[in-house]
């Protein structure tokens, strides 16, 4: 499943390294470009959430998805599908409840320095929690009974970080595996690190679901 937000530059690349045994969902969250036609044209099956927030198109995803298994990735362009296989296959073997990814750069300054800081603060409160992670799952797989069970409520940035926090309270096994971290596909812009608001709001979201 990929939330997205006007990443139709991005998708015909990406969806083209998605491997045959995964069905693609792509929530569309509010999207000014062509974002919706271009997943439908490339085969995938378009759900589209007007409510803003990334925690919004995820669950929106989640609702829709019929397979036992969901696989969480960016629509960015930044990761590769390919490696999800490793966390499909983990949590598939029931090796853990929960897989997520960790960034690993192919060149550096590929992450900002705000959020490189940030994604260190808050994952190291995670660990202090009981969450072995070193970061805030840009990918992840999970059973979608557990999901939905587990009662993730925010619906804006901060949802990565209070699915790790409730991971972690429900005692669940989680395992982290490195995958690869690139440049965004060219024309597309962070919602995040892309600019100072964007930085600022997921600040305030990670800090409401920590404290």
């Amino acid at each position: 499943m990929v939330p997205c937000r006007d990443e139709a530059l991005a998708l015909p690349d990406l969806l083209s390294r998605v491997p045959d045994r995964f069905s693609v969902i792509v929530v569309d969250n509010g999207s000014h470009d062509d974002t919706a036609a271009v997943a439908t044209r490339l085969g995938a099956t378009v759900v589209v959430e007007p409510s803003p927030g990334y925690g919004a198109a995820v669950q929106a995803g989640i609702n829709a998805a019929t397979a036992e298994l969901v696989a969480v990735m960016d629509g960015d362009g930044t990761l590769d599908p390919v490696d999800l296989v490793p966390l499909v296959d983990a949590v598939a073997r029931g090796d853990c409840t929960l897989a997520v990814g960790r960034r690993r750069p192919i060149s550096a300054g590929l992450v900002p320095l705000v959020a490189a800081l940030g994604n260190t603060a808050v994952t190291r409160w995670l660990r202090h929690k009981g969450i072995d992670v070193h970061d805030i799952a840009p990918a992840r797989v999970c059973r979608r009974t557990d999901l939905l069970a587990l009662g993730v409520v925010d619906r804006r940035f901060g949802y990565p970080v209070e699915l790790l926090s409730k991971a972690a309270a429900a005692h669940w096994s989680v395992r982290e595996y490195d995958v690869t971290y690139g440049p965004r596909a060219a024309g597309t812009r962070s919602k995040v690190s892309g600019s100072l608001r964007g930085s600022a709001l997921a600040a305030v979201d990670f800090v409401k679901v920590l404290s």
